[in-house]
């Protein structure tokens, strides 16, 4: 019943046909943009049962006006219906992608009541998936968001869920107890579709305690509920399983049940329902050796086949290939950046050429008023020279372009924050998370200087008396929001050590190791930072399950700019300089870095640090 109950959200749908066909009528007289977006969006959502075509057709084209205008609302809800269209067509991988995409979106606007519906209908894919614990996570996280909502009508579809999928998990009166709670919000925002969806739970467990004949009444009393309001989806699923029900003891009732349900999908035209029934049919006539009604439900089957396929063939729309092509899109995009960037340094190294020539041209005829050994040493010079300026003057453009670019967009994050921070009556967790922000910006601009002077020496490192236990709590509190993002956590294993360093740059150590390994694991992982004390040298270790490090790969990473960048596992973008910075940071303090596969066997990495004491 998953289908038929979570995708619309607990929304009213008695009207849904006269509603749909006025949203049609309006689309070309509504001016404002982002109406419109709503408005292709809601008629996208409405249209699934009839036609998941129609909700790919609305959907896309809300999709690219809400791009293209910015709107995230719009965006959310696109996605979100993406994941209502793959979800119908079975393909719970991509279902899965764009039902977390729209939730991340729905986070950024705390919007907490499409939070909760797509964290549950995240909840049902994993089900469908055979992922039970994370489908329970997922229940769990939305019932806890719906608890705490003004606006809970959303809540009861969300418990209803949960009960159908997880029936056995849930002690008899925790259960009772759910039930009652639902209904008593279903009737308060008068739901018809929950409080049926409801009832039929009801009537499954009367049946399972013992009292048949109480619950076959229920069960078909909510049965008849459901087509008297019109409710025809929801019907179908209940049709079915109660037809299964009899089936062993009682085939002309379930006979009976197969044949009203393939006439109510026969009238409202659910091509799949009609499909189903007819199959029921013909393998219950079969089982019985009725052939004559067999055979006819047969031929029933071969023509809705031929019916589909002649849907399918006409409607032209290749799901799969829509989600790669935005893939394909996406790397283009990011390809296209770079290759931008990498221009602007191929023209800036262009220029300085033509600049040494000239250079280099006008030395040359002054030299040949020398004699032969002095013009043959001071070419030699000038090539050398020469070389040197073109390295250091193009290093010198990079960097001073890396200073543009990020010094100021920075450094107007921390001014924000600090005004802010002067603002009175300011609440503690506010003016928490403005410290970390500035902190943070003041940290970032450090990493600034530290990529404009990456030529400096060792020695020139400012070292004072460093408490690493205290250092590495300060950089896993600092990373738990981002870790608490992808719903990850991480272990701290520590315990007070002295050390002679530069705390700054180590904390960016650290701080780069940690946030790596939050990059690529996956959400609900486990990171674990460990602190080993030993006489001559201390040990630090930043342990993930995540995707690990392919082989061809391994000698690369410690590199400047190196090319073995990776997105992270929800397309956290990469620079290729965290690491390479992090080993100098560390060799400036006569340690060494270096990385292995966990040693237990499991994904992921592990990284080592190694300091003197």
């Amino acid at each position: 019943m998953w289908m038929a109950v979570c995708l619309l959200s607990a929304q009213v749908v008695s009207a849904q046909v006269d509603e749909a066909a006025g949203l049609k009528r309006s689309l070309g007289r509504i001016a404002d943009s982002e109406a419109l977006v709503d408005a292709l969006n809601r008629l996208a959502m409405i249209s699934y049962e009839t036609s998941a075509d129609t909700t790919f057709y609305y959907t896309v084209r809300a999709r690219r006006l809400a791009d293209s205008l910015d709107y995230d609302k719009g965006k959310a809800d696109a996605l979100n219906n993406l994941g209502v269209v793959y979800d119908i067509k079975g393909n719970q991988q991509l279902a899965l992608k764009y039902y977390n995409d729209a939730n991340l979106a729905y986070t950024r606007l705390d919007d907490s009541v499409n939070q909760v519906q797509t964290a549950m209908n995240i909840g049902g894919v994993y089900k469908q998936l055979g992922k039970d614990q994370r489908s329970l996570e997922y229940f769990r996280s939305a019932l806890k968001l719906g608890y705490q909502l003004s606006n809970d009508s959303i809540l009861s579809l969300v418990i209803y869920n949960y009960l159908l999928w997880f029936p056995t998990q849930i002690p008899l009166e925790e259960k009772r107890q759910y039930i009652r709670e639902a209904t008593a919000i279903a009737s308060r925002y008068n739901d018809a579709r929950v409080l049926i969806a409801l009832d039929h739970l009801i009537a499954k467990e009367l049946i399972e305690q013992g009292d048949r004949k109480g619950g076959i009444a229920l069960w078909d009393s909510v049965i008849n509920r459901a087509i008297r309001k019109q409710l025809y989806y929801v019907s179908m699923d209940m049709l079915v399983e109660i037809a299964d029900y009899f089936v062993p003891d009682d085939a002309d009732r379930a006979a009976a049940y197969y044949r009203r349900g393939l006439e109510i999908a026969k009238n409202h035209e659910y091509l799949f329902y009609r499909r189903l029934f007819a199959r029921k049919l013909f393998d219950l006539h079969t089982s019985r050796n009725e052939q004559q009604e067999a055979a006819s439900y047969g031929q029933l089957l071969i023509a809705l086949f031929d019916e589909q396929e002649q849907l399918d063939n006409s409607a032209g729309i290749d799901y799969l290939d829509y989600a790669i092509k935005e893939q394909q899109f996406e790397r283009l995009a990011e390809r296209a950046r770079y290759q931008t960037f990498f221009l602007v340094l191929a023209v800036v190294g262009c220029v300085l050429a033509i600049g040494i020539s000239v250079v280099i041209r006008r030395t040359l005829k002054i030299s040949r008023r020398l004699n032969a050994q002095i013009v043959e040493q001071n070419q030699q010079m000038l090539i050398t020279l020469n070389a040197l300026e073109q390295s250091q003057a193009e290093n010198g453009r990079m960097m001073r372009i890396v200073a543009h670019d990020l010094r100021n967009p920075i450094g107007a994050i921390g001014s924000a924050a600090s005004l802010m921070l002067e603002a009175d009556n300011l609440p503690i967790n506010e003016q928490k998370m403005l410290k970390l922000v500035h902190k943070s910006a003041a940290d970032a601009l450090d990493l600034v200087n530290d990529l404009l002077h990456t030529h400096e020496r060792p020695d020139d490192l400012p070292k004072d008396t460093v408490d690493l236990d205290r250092l590495l709590h300060y950089c896993v509190d600092q990373m738990a929001v981002k870790a608490a993002a992808k719903n990850q956590l991480i272990t701290l294993h520590s315990h007070p050590s002295l050390i002679v360093a530069n705390r700054e740059k180590l904390w960016r150590v650290f701080n780069n190791l940690i946030g790596n390994a939050i990059k690529f694991s996956s959400p609900g992982e486990r990171i674990v930072v460990s602190l080993e004390v030993n006489p001559n040298h201390v040990l630090i270790s930043v342990r993930d399950q995540g995707i690990g490090i392919p082989e061809h790969l391994r000698t690369k990473v410690f590199d400047m700019f190196t090319d073995a960048r990776r997105q992270g596992t929800e397309g956290e973008q990469p620079f290729g300089l965290g690491l390479a910075i992090s080993k100098q940071i560390v060799e400036a303090h006569g340690g060494r870095i270096w990385f292995e596969g966990n040693a237990d066997g499991t994904p992921g990495t592990t990284f080592f640090v190694e300091l003197p004491r």
